[in-house]
């Protein structure tokens, strides 16, 4: 009887198993499930997502070459009109200096510069010797202060000459301190003038030397113009020979007028400033070597100039 319910119960398990398994889809029945219309929605989704990737970039590969290729032509354009430019304006120059082409004078205006320049030359051949002077007697003050302190020295160990010794050490000191007031003028108008040479009339130069070239690009192109004008109407290149014409032509009439104002006012500055250092050197060197301690003291209180003293230190960020 046990055996009998046993197989039963086994059986029964059995055919609880095959009714199960006669449920679920068959494996071949999923390997076999058709690729394109039978597929499900999921699986549809992500082939549509792998196979279009540009929508997720931010821009499409397309649009990059099309910004290298616009900046890689506009640079073979900028060197292009840059060798051209280049090209007339050496031919130009050459053809100036061989005499074979005219170029545009303004007879005023190029004395002017020629002065200009003439006058910076000058100047910074008397800041050269201003230099030295200050350097040489800069030593001779040195000299001076230690002369002074050997003679205050040789008074405490020679009781005998101690009375002359103190005299000279006294008259080297009082030299010694005058001539540190006479190098703070000469340092002021050393700084003066060299502000005066090398950026205010600089500056100035630099202007000038744009003139310059705009008056060359504004000759070439204005030749190139004049060869292509002689030919027939309808020749290739003459509308664009215009147009560079015209425009380096205004160019050139705008830097003139900047020229010309600037060496106005500059002409006006330097005789200012020139006027106030000359007194200044003049009143310095005369008032030390004529032994006038109050004129030269007088001087740089005239013209602002502060000496510094010997334990002197310069002040904090927090004190500025």
């Amino acid at each position: 009887m046990s055996q009998t319910k046993n197989s039963n119960s086994v059986s029964g398990e059995k055919t609880s198993i095959h009714d199960m398994l006669k449920d679920t889809p068959a494996r071949e029945s999923i390997n076999n499930l058709p690729t394109n219309s039978g597929a499900s929605p999921y699986s549809r989704a992500l082939s549509n997502s792998t196979s279009s990737p540009a929508i997720l970039t931010p821009s499409s590969p397309t649009q990059t070459e099309d910004s290298t290729i616009l900046k890689t032509s506009s640079r073979i354009e900028n060197i292009k009109n840059w060798s051209i430019s280049t090209y007339k304006c050496t031919k130009q120059l050459m053809f100036e200096k061989l005499g074979k082409t005219a170029r545009t004078h303004d007879t005023e205006l190029e004395s002017q510069i020629d002065q200009l320049r003439e006058t910076q030359k000058k100047y910074l051949n008397i800041l050269r010797l201003a230099r030295a002077l200050t350097s040489h007697f800069y030593l001779v003050v040195q000299t001076q202060h230690a002369l002074g302190e050997t003679f205050s020295d040789l008074a405490q160990k020679s009781p005998e000459l101690q009375e002359e010794f103190l005299y000279n050490s006294e008259t080297q000191r009082n030299l010694t301190k005058n001539g540190e007031s006479l190098l703070g003028a000469l340092n002021f108008f050393i700084s003066s003038v060299n502000t005066l040479c090398n950026k205010t009339i600089e500056d100035t130069l630099q202007s000038i030397r744009q003139y310059e070239a705009a008056r060359v690009e504004y000759d070439a192109y204005r030749t190139d113009l004049e060869s292509l004008s002689g030919k027939p109407e309808g020749t290739i290149g003459l509308e664009e020979a215009q147009h560079g014409y015209e425009l380096h032509r205004q160019n050139f009439i705008k830097l003139r007028a900047e020229v010309s104002i600037k060496m106005k006012f500059l002409d006006e500055n330097r005789i200012k400033v020139m006027h106030k250092q000359l007194l200044l050197f003049h009143n310095a060197i005369s008032a030390y070597f004529s032994g006038n301690q109050q004129a030269l003291e007088a001087t740089l209180k005239q013209f602002n100039i502060k000496m510094k003293t010997p334990n002197s230190t310069y002040p904090s960020w927090l004190e500025q």
